[in-house]
């Protein structure tokens, strides 16, 4: 049976993001995404579930592990983000006082929270503020998290979806230590790579040139400086198109012209979303 490892506790969005894909595989919390990375590098029957970015709150902050473990991405998958305000049973909202969640999910429903005159209390993750409020047995705290949570810790969902903005989604990324992608075919992909440039002047202006003239589009750039310094960066890229296609091999040889590190991360198939 193959390991799937999440960060987090069990109920967490990286949890039921896991439940929704792999039906029979034996699903681990992890304490830290580093945990998460390390655990798949050393065991090729493992993969792991990471959350990559977020549509209304930007990057989770994982790109350091994405260029120091260099595993494989195998897919994405869109997650939809519904907030629950969970308590004890038998709570009203005017019982509760003081609320805890993640940052991001506190952000996410500040309205909610304001209008409430509720007290926020950060937390390192949504799972785990429910199953401390759990473990509390006090109706003035509650815990903002997932309905998945609600059922793990035995909370009750005292209002549903309490985020400011409907249609809210995280991205997840699944990857592991094996090399695999799809054979290329008439459906759409995303390649995945990282790059570093040599030190010159324009050498990004220049590198990207080639992609220009073959008609390749860049869904995502982003730049990271390298462990401990700030004057080298490293630059993790997104593209429409498998590597296979003739205009992808261009642009991506003129590309490696201008680099002096250039890791393809994954080759995988666009999740249906994006065109929505």
């Amino acid at each position: 049976m193959n390991k799937i490892y999440f960060q987090g506790t069990f109920g967490a969005y990286s949890h039921l993001a896991a439940l929704s894909i792999f039906e029979n595989a034996e699903i681990i919390p992890c304490k830290t995404f580093d945990e998460c990375f390390l655990k798949a590098s050393k065991d090729d029957n493992s993969k792991i579930i990471i959350p990559e970015s977020n549509r209304i709150t930007g990057n989770i902050g994982i790109e350091y592990l994405i260029f120091k473990y260099r595993l494989n991405i195998y897919s994405e998958y869109f997650q939809k983000i519904e907030h629950n305000l969970l308590g004890l049973p038998g709570t009203k909202i005017s019982d509760i006082k003081d609320v805890y969640s993640h940052g991001q999910a506190l952000s996410q429903c500040s309205k909610f929270i304001k209008s409430n005159s509720l007290i926020e209390h950060v937390r390192a993750d949504t799972a785990g503020s429910a199953e401390m409020v759990s473990k509390t047995k006090d109706k003035t705290k509650a815990a903002i998290a997932s309905s998945l949570s609600a059922k793990t810790y035995n909370l009750e969902i005292i209002k549903k979806n309490i985020e400011n903005e409907k249609g809210n989604l995280t991205r997840f990324l699944i990857m592991g230590k094996n090399i695999s992608q799809p054979e290329f075919g008439n459906k759409k992909y995303i390649t995945s790579f990282l790059f570093k440039l040599k030190s010159k002047p324009a050498a990004l202006y220049q590198s990207l040139g080639g992609f220009a003239i073959n008609g390749v589009n860049l869904t995502k750039l982003q730049s990271y400086p390298e462990k401990n310094t700030f004057d080298s960066f490293f630059f993790l890229c997104d593209l429409d198109g498998h590597i296979e296609d003739v205009k992808v091999q261009k642009s991506l040889e003129e590309l490696g012209l201008h680099c002096q590190d250039f890791h393809v991360l994954g080759v995988f198939e666009a999740d249906k979303i994006r065109g929505k």
